[in-house]
């Protein structure tokens, strides 16, 4: 009896460990941004638009990113993909429905998205759109 209760003590951590793996993988599947050094740039209110595009391991892709901005504050988003692959449709589709939540409301030069909805590559395009909406709003 007492073997077979070592026996299953092993098998338990295993599982154990398993589930705590479990959980950090699906962590790395929220949403996260990342706030960037604010610099002195002030922008001219308005609506903007540029694309932004980023590699995938089979293609490059295309995202189109359109930005209003109000006293350096995104007050609203629209982010149109372009997808080559039908997997980097269903990414780019993540990302488009989570996109406004991580945005609007922040200062453009506190912004650096580096993961919506599990998609990370996506999170290129749009940083590269908006470092030239901000050329835009200063020009």
């Amino acid at each position: 009896m007492i073997r077979d209760a070592l026996a299953i003590r092993p098998a338990r951590a295993g599982a154990a460990l398993a589930g705590a793996a479990g959980l950090l993988a699906l962590a790395g599947c929220a949403a996260t941004t990342e706030t960037a050094a604010p610099a002195d740039a002030s922008y001219a209110d308005g609506t903007y638009t540029a694309q932004g595009t980023y590699a995938t391991p089979e293609t490059v892709e295309t995202i189109s990113v359109t930005v209003t901005l109000h006293d350096d504050t995104i007050t609203a988003v629209e982010v149109v993909g372009d997808p080559q692959k039908s997997e980097s449709e269903e990414y780019q589709a993540e990302f488009i429905a989570g996109i406004a939540a991580e945005v609007v409301g922040r200062d453009i030069d506190q912004l650096s998205v580096s993961r919506v909805a599990g998609s990370s590559l996506t999170s290129g395009g749009f940083n590269s759109a908006i470092e030239e909406i901000k050329q835009q709003a200063t020009g």
